[in-house]
């Protein structure tokens, strides 16, 4: 988050006025006080790629972990990868089969993009290969992708239309995700990756599969984890909202298109999802630590 970011977001600068909080400071603690600089949380800086890696994969096993308690796992189905920092063209991704909340730094595998295992021991489920390497490959910009059967994601997909702007959290996403209109089975085939590359187009950071699920892409493994979130939230937000309406989405009151617009520049951003998921990321390290091993 950078100064021009959290001046959109939050109060962060530093009053002048002098004050002594009686019974809990002195007056030279006051003073100490006053010329505390405030913290502005920003993504962290690495030695070396090693613990760029590290730090990584520990992020997308908390991710995981995150799936698992919201219950957005399904069986064998579901997965989210990050591009490795040192070789571009190869990503980790989770091991077939594994349940996410049990999932841990150390499991995870990397493959490259042909499909085959660089490193781990676990075999790789298909369909995260195909679609996590299609858009690896045409999308530079996209350092993690994530991908599950969640519930309201899922329904919703069966209308075949994109979420509709109608509350702040929606305009996360609003000129921002699209909808791959086409259903054709589990995704084993190399041309159905691309067709849903295509669908998502070279900057939307979501796309909506028809009949299927959600994917959401970042720029830090942060931000694609907590768009996921917030969009399988959105959908289930529209969900009800069409449900309790007389005449279905016909009644729902759209935010105009200029505020919309104005509301993405601020929840919308890869900043803004990077410290969206930070709360969540120190709940789940507190809650299940042995995800960072």
């Amino acid at each position: 988050m950078d100064n021009e970011q959290a001046s959109q977001t939050a109060i962060f600068m530093r009053s002048k006025r002098a004050i002594v909080l009686t019974g809990s400071e002195t007056e030279e603690e006051a003073k100490q006080a006053l010329s505390q600089v405030v913290i502005i949380p920003r993504p962290p800086k690495f030695n070396n790629v090693h613990e760029q890696r590290v730090h990584m994969k520990q992020r997308l096993a908390a991710g995981f972990r995150l799936l698992a308690k919201y219950g957005w796992d399904e069986g064998v189905a579901g997965h989210a990868t990050f591009r490795d920092p040192e070789y571009p063209d190869l990503f980790w991704v989770n091991p077939f089969g594994m349940y996410f909340g049990h999932i841990k730094a150390s499991d995870l595998v990397l493959v490259d993009h042909e499909g085959s295992i660089v490193r781990g021991n676990r075999f790789v489920n298909k369909a995260a290969f195909v679609i996590h390497g299609s858009i690896h490959t045409a999308r530079s910009d996209v350092v993690c992708a994530v991908h599950t059967h969640s519930m309201y994601g899922k329904t919703f997909s069966t209308f075949g239309r994109p979420l509709l702007p109608i509350s702040q959290d929606a305009c996360a996403f609003y000129d921002d995700h699209s909808v791959y209109d086409q259903f054709g089975g589990l995704v084993f085939d190399s041309e159905e990756g691309k067709r849903l590359v295509n669908a998502l187009g070279p900057k939307n950071k979501a796309l909506i599969l028809q009949n299927h699920g959600l994917v959401t892409t970042g720029s830090s493994i942060e931000s694609a984890f907590w768009f996921f979130v917030a969009m399988e939230r959105c959908c289930q937000s529209q969900l009800l909202a069409e449900a309790a309406a007389v005449n279905g989405y016909r009644d729902l009151c759209v935010i105009p298109d200029e505020t919309a617009r104005r509301t993405w520049d601020t929840v919308g951003t890869q900043k803004a999802g990077y410290g969206q998921f930070m709360p969540m990321f120190d709940m789940i390290a507190q809650e299940q630590p042995d995800c960072l091993l």
